[in-house]
């Protein structure tokens, strides 16, 4: 399996072609429409109107392609069950805990929780058949770290804490699919998943996400959180 950098360099690779293809797309709608105007100058209307129309064409795909290549930015593809974060959690206190955090990026955070849990959502894309014939498969990124208690008078009262984990992106599909009706035909679903554990006492543990939703397991011996703490 992956180390969790080669994972986030390969979700960055991915949108190349993407970030390409748009470019193609572009530079083609672009040749066309000034064909379409060199041809209206010749007197030719017929070639003007087909040559313009496709050339708005291509326009338009490409700047759809590059919308959903950068909306998508931030995301990671899910083809099954796969590693979203490693996480160590340490009691400092009673209710309040550090977890420390490694993405596949590489990234690391450390964040100081309150509450007898820690808990972490994110946000889920599914696509179509459509978008899947073009290549793309149900995405996912991982949203707010937290804590959450079990008494819910408590829960009520004490202080919240709460940390985003998304990255600050220009477009983003989640907010885009709300506001455009047009992006309807590739989505299937947009939801959020959540999963929380207690914290007793110092643990290393794996962040899983599958098309049904995130969940933790402990993290194996041969993979303990300690070995990238020290």
């Amino acid at each position: 399996m992956p180390d969790l950098p080669e994972l986030g360099f390969l979700a960055h690779s991915a949108s190349l072609p993407w970030l390409l293809g748009a470019a193609v797309l572009l530079s083609l709608g672009a040749i066309l429409v000034l064909a379409g105007l060199t041809a209206l100058f010749g007197l030719h209307p017929l070639r003007f109107v087909s040559r313009t129309l496709l050339g708005l064409l291509l326009i338009s795909l490409g700047i759809l392609e590059g919308t959903i290549t950068v909306g998508i930015q931030g995301y990671r593809s899910l083809a099954r069950e796969e590693l979203a974060a490693r996480i160590a959690v340490r009691p400092y206190g009673p209710q309040q805990f550090a977890a420390t955090l490694r993405f596949p990026d590489g990234r690391m955070a450390t964040y100081p929780i309150s509450g007898d849990e820690i808990y972490v959502d994110a946000r889920i894309l599914k696509w179509h058949a459509l978008a899947n014939l073009l290549g793309l498969s149900t995405a996912y990124e991982l949203d707010r770290v937290g804590g959450r208690f079990r008494a819910i008078e408590q829960e009520r009262a004490a202080p919240r804490t709460l940390h985003p984990l998304g990255q600050q992106k220009p477009l983003d599909l989640f907010d885009l699919r709300k506001r455009y009706a047009f992006l309807a035909p590739f989505f299937d679903a947009e939801y959020g998943s959540a999963a929380f554990v207690p914290v007793n006492e110092p643990a290393e543990l794996e962040l899983r996400v599958s098309t049904t939703g995130l969940l933790f397991r402990p993290a194996p011996a041969s993979k303990t959180v300690e070995k990238w703490l020290n």
